[in-house]
């Protein structure tokens, strides 16, 4: 595999050639930037929203149909609502609400404190939740599982064990500047497989992940990282597929909203604020709806 310019908001798969192990990187920039320009989240929120953004695009990746995917942390900690969703082309948006005081009580930041400072942000009684819809199918799929361990990677390992029944490592990190992302998975094996062999080969992936660090996954090129982790192993690296910001809120789903809520709640609001503002968590951006709309 020969490195190519460094990337910007790539999606890519990877295979270990006729075994049955796959993977997909993301490493996100301009896109990740974006999606924070409409608010200013303290470095661990950040942090922590940036991982949940580069998994949603890693899960968006496995998706076989048309559709959304949406990632959702939900807890009693400093962070108590965290929203990542990501299309099948790639069409990301993000937000997390927090609280200020919480956040600013946590442990300064460091390697021996990551743990600690993610059950600060998610809780003790946190849970994960990754809805599917299909845009085609009408079809709706929902995969709840209890945040676990000390990491965001470690609780989505959880969700493909317990919901999806995959052997899965993933690593994730996020700064101000990029997020990023690598999962890798053990797939079915046929029937005729040598069990010992394919133990050993996936064994060895995950050992090829745990040799890489948050660092290397945020510093260096998709090439490099695969020949670290697999140098024993023939690898196909695929064509990437672009990832961008795009907030899906409008001016018609907006209006489809207020129908919902019945004319007399809008009305109450008309006249006692002279108009109904309805402002996008997601981009932040405000529809106005006065007397006449």
């Amino acid at each position: 595999m020969e490195p190519a310019t460094p990337p910007r908001d790539e999606v890519r798969r990877f295979i270990v050639e006729n075994r049955p192990v796959r993977g997909h990187w993301v490493l996100l920039t301009d896109a990740w930037r974006e999606l924070r320009a409409h608010r200013d989240y303290p470095q661990p929120v950040r942090e922590l929203l940036g991982q949940a953004v580069a998994a949603s695009v890693l899960l968006a990746a496995t998706l076989k149909f048309r559709g959304q995917l949406t990632l959702q942390l939900q807890g009693n900690g400093a962070v108590s609502l965290l929203v990542a969703q990501c299309t099948h082309d790639y069409r990301l948006r993000a937000v997390a609400r927090f609280d200020a005081e919480a956040v600013s009580a946590l442990p300064a930041n460091g390697p021996a404190n990551h743990g600690e400072i993610f059950r600060g942000l998610v809780g003790t009684e946190g849970r994960f939740a990754v809805t599917v819809e299909a845009d085609e199918r009408s079809m709706r799929y929902q995969g709840i599982v209890p945040l676990s361990g000390d990491s965001l990677a470690g609780s989505l390992e959880a969700y493909f064990a317990r919901s999806e029944q995959l052997p899965t490592r993933v690593l994730l990190a996020a700064d101000g500047e990029r997020g990023a992302g690598v999962l890798v998975q053990k797939l079915p094996e046929e029937a005729a497989a040598d069990d010992s062999q394919m133990r050993e080969i996936w064994e060895q992936a995950e050992r090829g992940i745990e040799r890489l660090s948050a660092e290397d996954l945020l510093q260096c090129p998709v090439e490099e990282l695969l020949g670290r982790g697999f140098a024993a192993h023939d690898m196909r690296l695929f064509r990437g597929a672009p990832v961008q910001f795009e907030c899906r809120c409008s001016h018609g789903r907006v209006t489809s909203l207020l129908r919902a809520l019945g004319p007399d709640e809008v009305r109450d609001v008309l006249r006692e604020q002279g108009a109904v503002t309805v402002t996008c968590e997601f981009c932040h951006r405000s529809n106005i709806f006065e007397h006449g709309d």
